[in-house]
């Protein structure tokens, strides 16, 4: 149950993130609030994924995820530019992650 909540909190999180993108520096009222509500929502899951599973692994797993998941949107849905660079960090976070859990982190 920790990870399903761990995984609604990563996409409420990334959620909040592109709508940041679209308020214009907060100064649109709908893409502010859904920032805002992603990210209360987001902490709110988090929250109740560390009773199940220790903070390292959840944060780690929370904070890898939604940076890479929000790359990857960048590039394929905002245009941004792909480097080998970008592409090897989202590849070093994601073996950070299964890492991570493979060392016995939780």
């Amino acid at each position: 149950m920790g990870y399903l909540l761990l995984a609604a909190a990563i996409a409420a999180e990334v959620a909040g993130t592109t709508a940041m993108k679209y308020s214009d520096g907060f100064s649109r009222l709908w893409p502010s609030l859904l920032t805002a509500l992603g990210y209360v929502v987001s902490f709110a899951l988090l929250a109740q994924t560390l009773k199940t599973v220790s903070v390292g692994t959840a944060y780690a797993i929370w904070s890898g995820v939604g940076t890479a998941a929000i790359a990857t949107i960048g590039i394929l849905f905002l245009g941004e530019g792909m480097t080998g660079a970008k592409a090897a960090g989202i590849a070093l976070i994601i073996v950070g992650v299964v890492v991570l859990n493979l060392g016995g982190a939780h």
